[in-house]
């Protein structure tokens, strides 16, 4: 049990991969883990995705040419561009991971933020990995409170005890009234309940944002809207410089997050990531798109 996903992630790494060790992540990624990785000493080297996930004929690639031993990655609505690791891809990751000795280290961050429409979703690559090779992160930090901070470590074999032995020297353990609190919590019934209400308010918020940005500013690219978490991934026009944006937003009273911290290499195209989450509702989103536009206005 950890101290949430951040802290299991770092963890993990510590665990993993020593100091000055190539670390495998995906491109583009979840700028707290790039900061974990260079905090550890590790030199995080990308792995290009697409809309079906990390793309596995790359990953065979930069295992073999950087003899990495760790690939992080988020197979499910991954972050920042929500796409879905294919069915047919998993068996691939899995097998070219153990071919190449290496953990994947799997941050299944979002899994309790599936919205309203997702389907079924598919099971964490940890489920499909009889041999070790995959160490689970999960929290329920984000489908609570920012500050519940509880987690979850998972791993099979002799990995475990090098994951635990970390924990211990870093954090000693979480507090046993908050790990208490953490399974009163799942085990009642107002947490189905509570699960559904957050899925039904994610997807409502996610169409309201699209159906704004369609209408207000077509000008992004939208290649991918995701049936889980909590934000948007568009691509600007070529050429958008994205810190003047990001100015400008700002002074149109709109927080919005630049692409480039989501790249451990040189980005391919200038991004933004638009959050639905912290906002009172559809009519704050439809609002704040429409000074998002006027911001665009000023600086595309």
């Amino acid at each position: 049990i950890t101290a949430g996903g951040q802290s299991a992630l770092t963890t993990a790494l510590k665990a993993l991969a020593p100091p000055g060790a190539p670390v495998l992540v995906e491109s583009p990624t979840y700028p707290g883990m790039l900061a974990i990785a260079r905090a550890a000493g590790l030199r995080p080297v990308p792995v290009p995705v697409d809309a079906d996930g990390v793309r596995p004929a790359l990953l065979a690639d930069a295992f073999k040419a950087t003899g990495a031993r760790v690939f992080v990655c988020q197979p499910l609505f991954q972050n920042p561009t929500g796409a879905l690791l294919a069915p047919e891809r998993r068996g691939d990751v899995l097998r070219i991971a153990r071919e190449a000795g290496a953990f994947v280290v799997e941050d299944d961050f979002v899994r309790r933020l599936v919205h309203e429409d997702a389907g079924p979703l598919p099971r964490p690559l940890a489920a499909d990995d009889p041999d070790g090779v995959v160490v689970h992160v999960s929290s329920l930090t984000k489908a609570t409170s920012p500050s519940f901070r509880v987690g979850a470590l998972a791993a099979r074999g002799p990995v475990l005890e090098r994951l635990r032995a970390i924990q211990v020297v870093d954090s000693f353990f979480v507090p046993r009234p908050l790990q208490e609190a953490a399974v009163e919590l799942v085990g009642s019934p107002a947490w189905p309940r509570h699960l559904r209400a957050v899925s039904a308010e994610l997807r409502a918020r996610r169409d309201s944002m699209t159906a704004a940005l369609r209408l207000t500013l077509p000008e992004l690219a939208l290649p991918h809207i995701p049936s889980g978490g909590y934000h948007l991934w568009l691509r600007l026009p070529d050429g958008t410089d994205e810190a003047a944006l990001t100015t400008a937003a700002l002074r149109a009273g709109v927080a919005l997050t630049p692409g480039r911290p989501y790249f451990s290499a040189e980005p391919p195209a200038a991004h933004v990531r638009l959050s639905f989450a912290a906002v009172a509702g559809a009519a704050e989103i439809t609002e704040g798109v429409r000074r998002l536009r006027a911001a665009c206005d000023e600086v595309l």
